[in-house]
């Protein structure tokens, strides 16, 4: 195990990350900048050091100085959390080469899965279920047309490289396809520096499902079974609940079981997310493979009893996996809502300031993580997210009525938060029945205004 682990990130991630170390017997040393010189997180970590001003671009997302940082502090190993660095080969590769180990995979098997276009041909031989479409990033446009017609329109282009909805665009005719590859491509090397774009089928109307798995980096993975993302705007997600509601249990068996076989192949180690969309029938298309921890971890934890920053972490340091896939079960219930510092009646807006009102909720099954305190102040810096409401109960509907429970009791300000809205949507009969897809959301507030 590591003596020291350097946490190259920041809020409430790196405070997870704290104290999965003190449960180990293993000394964290956190990072900043200088708009989180004074952040809460910080005082729970044995050293910290200053590794640049506000904007991420100088500090966060400088290599140099997280490993400069790693030196001066005598880490052995650095946790990139999530976002920021996290999903960056390159970066792996540089820890690697200065002699720190990096906790979460291998920069090829990261390489290997990040590029959407060689994932998407390794879960083919694992017998993952993929979306039809080009067996490569587009060359010649006639290609894309050529594929866009077998599978029949509408089809998507997407970005090889990242995420987030961008280097997308839905194309639903011949005519509109050319524009469609050129636009998607010039956004995709602007946001992540390569144009590499492919075309497949696009669903209408799905459902955003995902497996969450762990591997050991030597051919051996366990799947701890499946969210539901659905309840998402803007391709960002606001509710993540496990398990997915009202899945035929074979069907998700046999998608969970493809999820763990495709992150073996990769001789992948640490926590990796398969995401799939769910068709109206239950049949499932992979997306794409996050390489890291993700936002909503902590609601597969509640159902599963895994520790999975933990476990990431004993990977890392050359352990074998702790669990079997056998000893892996669901119990209950648990569901996530991610808190925002940001307006949803001013088209969420983010909020920055002071927090004078930091009134958590408690009660039962009632996990609530986050960096945020009275007397903290916001910065307007970074991501608005300021904490996740996790909660588990025996049934769904106990993890509703107990979730609505938690957000009424829950009280921030003088800011605006997304609590809100959350207390609104878990209450609309679309979530409450999940009848509902990936524009759900969007749909509900746009009849609103």
């Amino acid at each position: 195990m590591f003596n020291r682990i350097l946490i190259a990130n920041r809020g409430e991630i790196a405070l997870r990350i704290i104290r999965a170390c003190r449960e180990l017997g293993v000394s964290p040393v956190c990072v900043h900048s200088t708009a989180d010189a004074d952040g809460p997180w910080l005082d729970w970590a044995d050293e910290t050091i200053c590794i640049g001003p506000g904007p991420s671009v100088d500090s966060y997302l400088r290599m140099d100085r997280l490993i400069s940082a790693a030196e001066c502090t005598h880490a052995d190993a650095i946790h990139p959390g999530y976002g920021f660095l996290s999903e960056n080969a390159e970066f792996a590769s540089v820890c690697r080469d200065s002699g720190f180990t990096f906790i979460g995979p291998s920069p090829e098997a990261m390489a290997l899965l990040g590029d959407k276009v060689s994932c998407k041909r390794m879960a083919r031989k694992a017998g993952t279920p993929v979306f039809p479409g080009t067996e490569g990033e587009i060359e010649e446009i006639d290609e894309a047309i050529t594929v866009a017609r077998e599978i029949g329109f509408p089809v998507i282009v997407k970005a090889a490289f990242g995420g987030g909805g961008r280097g997308m665009r839905i194309v639903r005719g011949d005519d509109e396809l050319a524009d469609a590859v050129e636009s998607a491509a010039q956004e995709a090397a602007a946001a992540f520096g390569n144009g590499s774009v492919y075309v497949e089928k696009y669903l209408e109307k799905a459902r955003h499902f995902e497996v969450q798995t762990i591997g050991d980096g030597r051919g051996n993975a366990v799947h701890l079974y499946e969210r539901d993302c659905t309840s998402q705007r803007r391709h960002q997600k606001l509710v993540e609940e496990a398990p997915a509601a009202g899945v035929d249990p074979e069907k998700r068996d046999h998608v969970c079981e493809s999820a763990a076989r495709l992150i073996g192949s990769a001789e992948y180690g640490g926590a990796a997310t398969v995401e799939f969309l769910m068709d109206h029938e239950q049949n499932f298309y992979m997306l794409e493979v996050n390489t890291r921890v993700q936002v909503e971890h902590p609601v597969t934890e509640m159902i599963t009893g895994v520790d999975i920053v933990q476990e990431g972490i004993r990977v890392a340091a050359g352990e074998p996996l702790s669990i079997r896939q056998e000893d892996i079960s669901v119990d209950g219930h648990a569901i996530e809502c991610r808190i925002n510092a940001e307006d949803p009646d001013r088209n969420f807006m983010p909020q920055a300031g002071l927090i004078e009102t930091f009134d958590p909720p408690g009660g039962p099954g009632v996990r609530l993580d986050t960096h945020a305190r009275s007397g903290y102040r916001i910065p307007p810096n970074y991501d608005s997210m300021i904490g996740k409401l996790i909660v588990h109960a025996p049934t769904r509907e106990q993890a509703i009525a107990r979730s609505l429970e938690a957000l009424r009791q829950f009280r921030i300000g003088p800011m605006k938060t997304s609590i809100s809205l959350h207390r609104r949507l878990l209450d609309r009969p679309e979530f409450r029945t999940a009848d509902f897809d990936i524009k759900w959301v969007e749909r509900w507030l746009a009849d609103e205004t």
